[in-house]
């Protein structure tokens, strides 16, 4: 990916500029889909710049390129831009500290502003063309850059489709069509098309290999009263499947056919997510149709998983405590006996021991083994390049999981190497109260999910202290990692489509990081239950069930500085924890589990 240097790159990304007269050039993190993990073909901005964040957003002038990203990012980014000619620019939550209002602020009245339409969302363009209209700039959708200048650019993927089996499906994928089309009838729409990765693979009851870490396939769907269309590579489809998508009427047509079957459709009124689909989609349905525009009603659909779902992420989670327990038991082990550890080993380690458990399909997202100040960076990964050993004193923070073909995990504990400092002790106390604070919570049914921040935080604002991510995101069921709409942040906006339901997955991830010192996060996934009450007055309340299995280390606590109910929350959850996988376990890995999970 990296045959020439950032530099390198950016010097001929200004040149093919001023070959199409172009006076900005914006790269966002994404494809036709909106995902977060991109296929290879979409990682432009790792390719431009070599940041391996997530998330990120460049703009490029003759004499100017910076990149955009939130706290998370920012020491990462810092060191990952060194000599590449890309500026660090600081993204909070305060609207001046973005790109679009660097645009505003540095580009001349008429600057013409390339920006690839496949990667940039009908919400994102929206907010690009309100800037635009206001400094009379010229923005073009229809220009491809990149791909003058990325010669060795890998090809789409093509990896197989899969059904996956009857037994784990709450609903068919005809129960689910049929469920979208009466959405559309109360949305006074026609038609629907959804480009989000996770929706589709939901719909269709499928999963695939195209995008590392999340189970998906490259498509887009359609849906209307009376047909079902999948844009796909037919190469990915098995003659099987084919059959199986013709027993239920949907068509399939080539994947890069959807613009043109758009464009084709007359006086429609179509549904789209406009933060899931792109502005060329959009645009190509306005030629002759209607956009009606909200939420996938498909995200709201899998975002409340059905009983017999919950049931089979239970077993996923009873089998990645397993595989983490005998994970747990070898570092203890290996430090003990002083073997040669460094990040990287963890990382082969624990996905070794995930990868022994049945159903395992692969990693939910690439671990993060950050010892001492790597643990201070949220989204680290050790590399063959840059790694850290483990030895010394200090914090070694794990954050991991596994798709499963029962469920999604996603887990983060800390472990402490030789002898902790009385200040980790004490920061590590604070952020496993504030994990508990949230885990203990009571809240009304419907409740907007950024608001139930306050109740995490509480703890660290106390002591003048903070993380700079959200406390939870909402998981999927065998799918993505991060799955909306429901999201714990009081950085994240009150929409309708965040309200708290029944059966929402989310994660539990306080954290507290010191740049160059250390990190700490502790997390487990929770689901929103009814909490029963014998008065009804005031309506519904939810409470968090606690899904992840896996003791949290008892080393670094203060017992102090935690209250009654606090310890009473964690001995009943490592009680859980020993229940739950005591039977899967045997020797010294039950023995180790046992002294984990004693009472405090």
């Amino acid at each position: 990916m990296n045959s020439l240097s950032p530099a390198n790159k950016l010097e001929n990304l200004r040149t093919i500029m001023k070959k199409y007269q172009q006076d900005a050039f914006i790269a966002m993190s994404a494809d036709p889909h909106m995902s977060e993990y991109l296929p290879d073909y979409w990682k432009i901005r790792q390719w431009l710049t070599g940041f391996t964040g997530s998330v990120g957003t460049i703009v490029v002038t003759q004499n100017f390129a910076g990149l955009w990203v939130d706290g998370r990012y920012w020491v990462q980014a810092e060191q990952q831009l060194e000599n590449t000619g890309y500026v660090l620019q600081k993204q909070t939550p305060d609207e001046s500290s973005t790109h679009l209002a660097w645009l505003s602020q540095h580009l001349a009245k008429d600057a013409k502003i390339s920006v690839n339409g496949h990667t940039i969302s009908a919400l994102q363009f929206d907010a690009l063309s309100q800037v635009a209209q206001s400094q009379q700039f010229e923005i073009r959708t229809n220009l491809d850059l990149i791909d003058e200048i990325w010669t060795e650019r890998p090809a789409l993927p093509l990896q197989p489709v899969w059904q996956i089996a009857d037994d784990l499906n709450a609903q068919t994928r005809l129960e689910k069509i049929t469920a979208i089309r009466h959405k559309l009838i109360q949305k006074k729409a026609t038609g629907h098309f959804i480009s989000a990765l996770d929706d589709i693979a939901w719909i269709l009851n499928c999963r695939g290999r195209d995008v590392e870490y999340n189970p998906v396939f490259l498509a887009h769907l359609y849906i209307d009263h009376s047909r079902t269309v999948l844009f796909i590579d037919d190469a990915k489809l098995s003659t099987e499947m084919q059959q199986r998508f013709a027993l239920d009427n949907i068509e399939i047509l080539a994947y890069n056919e959807s613009i043109k079957f758009l464009v084709e459709l007359k006086q429609q009124n179509i549904l789209i997510d406009p933060a899931k689909v792109s502005i060329s989609y959009a645009q190509a349905i306005e030629q002759q149709s209607h956009l009606v525009q909200d939420i996938n009603p498909s995200s709201l659909f899998k975002s409340r998983k059905h009983p017999s779902e919950i049931a089979h992420v239970r077993s996923a989670m009873t089998k990645d405590g397993v595989a983490l327990c005998h994970f747990f038991y070898w570092l203890d082990k290996a430090l003990a006996d002083k073997e040669s550890i460094n990040e990287l080993t963890i990382d082969e380690k624990i996905t070794a021991y995930r990868a022994q458990q049945d159903g395992f399909i692969g990693l939910s997202f690439s671990t993060i083994a950050g010892f001492n100040a790597n643990g201070a960076l949220p989204h680290y990964r050790a590399t063959e390049e840059s790694f850290s050993e483990i030895k010394g004193d200090g914090l070694l923070l794990i954050d991991s999981g596994a798709q499963y073909d029962e469920g999604t995990t996603d887990i983060t504990r800390v472990v402490p190497i030789g002898i902790a400092s009385a200040e980790q002790k004490r920061d590590y106390t604070l952020v496993l109260k504030s994990h508990i604070a949230l885990a203990q919570s009571v809240f009304p049914e419907g409740i907007a999910s950024p608001l139930l921040d306050a109740i995490t935080r509480q703890t660290l604002w106390k002591y003048g202290l903070d993380y700079r991510h959200g406390t939870g995101h909402g998981v999927g069921y065998a799918l993505n990692v991060h799955e909306g709409p429901q999201v714990i942040s009081y950085y994240a906006p009150v929409t309708p489509s965040t309200k708290m339901r029944e059966g929402m997955i989310t994660s539990n991830e306080p954290g507290l990081y010191h740049q160059g010192k250390y990190g700490i996060r502790i997390e487990n996934l929770v689901v929103n239950k009814i909490k029963h009450f014998e008065d009804r007055t005031y309506g519904q309340f939810l409470e968090f069930e606690t899904l992840t299995l896996c003791p949290i280390n008892l080393m670094c606590i203060v017992l102090d500085l935690l209250s009654h109910d606090e310890k009473a929350w964690l001995n009943q959850y490592h009680q859980t924890v020993r229940e739950r996988l005591a039977p899967h376990l045997e020797g010294d890995v039950l023995n180790w589990l046992n002294e984990n999970t004693q009472a405090i």
